[in-house]
C-alpha cells in the first residue's frame, strides 16, 4: 500500500504542478472544476450513496449560475468582486459552525442525520468556497504577472502539506492526547500542535525571504495560522462524515490514497479561510 501511495503521489504531483503554473486562467479554471465535480460526486455518497449523481448535478448548476454571474475575468475587477467575497465569507462562517458539530459527534449527529437536504447545503458551503477560492489565489495580480498567484495559491496548499507531515511525524512521535476520538482516533493533540508548527515555520521562512511591507507579512502570517487550523478541522468534518457513512474512502479514483475528498479536504477548508482572513486584515 505505501508503494501505491508513493507512486500515485509521483503522478499527482507533476499534474498539480503544471495545472497550477503552465495552465492559462480559463483553462485552470477547467482543471478547477473536474476536481470540484468530482469532490461533489464523493460528497454524495455521504449523503445518499445511490444519489452520489444527482448531488454532483445539484453543485454543477449552482456552479454554473455563479459563473455566469461573476466571469473568471471580473474576480479581481477593482478588488475581489463582492458576490465572490459573499460566497468565501459564507464558507469561512460554516466552518465556524462545523467546529461544535465535529466537537460533540455523535450527539451532534441528530441535528443532520436524516436531513439530506442539510447534509446537501454543507458539501455546498464546503465545495462552492474551495472552488473560487482556488480561482481567487491563482487569478491575483494575474495582469501584471502571470505566475504571482499560481506561487501564491502553491504557498498556501504547501501550509496544508507541511501541517500534515509535520502532524504526522509529531504524532508518531509525542502523540499520547487524542485530539477527537470519536471521530478520526488516529490524530492526536500532539500531532495537531506539531503540524501548524511546522506550517507556521513554513510561513515564516517565506515571508521573510520575499519582499513584502510589515503590514503584508503579519497579514500572511495571521491567515496562514488560522488557515492551518482550519486545515485539520476540514479533515475532521470529512472523517465525520464518512464514519457517519459507514465508509473508508471518500472514493476510489486514487489508488493508495482514496478518493478526491480524502486528498483535498483539508484545503476546502485552508483555502477560503484563508483568503477571507487575509482579506479581513486589510491586505486584499
Amino acid at each position: 500500500m505505501l508503494k501505491l501511495r508513493i507512486i500515485t503521489a509521483l503522478c499527482l504531483i507533476p499534474v498539480v504542478l503544471g495545472a497550477v503554473f503552465l495552465l492559462p486562467l480559463p483553462f485552470f479554471a477547467l482543471f478547477a472544476t473536474v476536481v470540484y465535480l468530482l469532490a461533489g460526486r464523493e460528497w454524495g455518497r455521504f449523503i445518499d450513496a445511490g444519489k452520489s449523481n444527482v448531488v454532483m448535478v445539484f453543485l454543477a448548476l449552482v456552479l454554473v449560475a455563479l459563473m455566469a454571474a461573476v466571469p473568471i475575468e471580473h474576480i479581481w475587477a477593482n478588488g475581489l468582486h463582492p458576490w465572490i467575497g459573499i460566497v468565501l465569507t459564507a464558507g469561512a462562517l460554516w466552518w465556524l459552525v462545523a467546529l461544535p458539530l465535529v466537537l460533540r459527534y455523535p450527539q451532534s449527529r441528530g441535528l443532520w442525520q436524516n436531513r439530506p437536504w442539510l447534509k446537501a447545503l454543507f458539501a455546498l458551503l464546503s465545495l462552492v468556497p474551495f472552488f473560487w477560492s482556488l480561482l481567487v489565489l491563482r487569478s491575483y495580480q494575474y495582469e501584471q504577472d502571470a505566475h504571482y498567484g499560481a506561487w501564491l495559491l502553491l504557498f498556501v496548499m504547501a501550509l496544508v502539506w507541511a501541517a500534515d507531515t509535520g502532524a504526522y511525524f509529531a504524532g508518531k512521535a509525542f502523540g499520547k492526547h487524542k485530539l477527537c476520538p470519536r471521530v478520526s482516533p488516529g490524530k492526536t493533540i500532539e500531532g495537531m500542535l506539531g503540524g501548524v508548527l511546522a506550517a507556521c515555520l513554513l510561513a515564516l521562512a517565506v515571508t521573510y525571504a520575499i519582499d513584502l511591507s510589515s503590514a503584508q507579512r503579519t497579514a500572511v502570517l495571521l491567515a496562514s495560522a488560522v488557515a492551518v487550523l482550519a486545515s485539520v478541522l476540514g479533515d475532521l468534518v470529512e472523517s465525520m462524515f464518512k464514519r457517519e457513512a459507514g465508509i473508508k474512502d471518500s472514493g476510489s479514483i486514487l489508488p493508495g490514497h482514496g478518493g478526491i475528498m480524502d486528498r483535498i479536504d483539508s484545503l476546502t477548508a485552508a483555502l477560503p479561510v484563508f483568503v477571507v482572513v487575509y482579506q479581513l486584515a486589510g491586505q486584499g
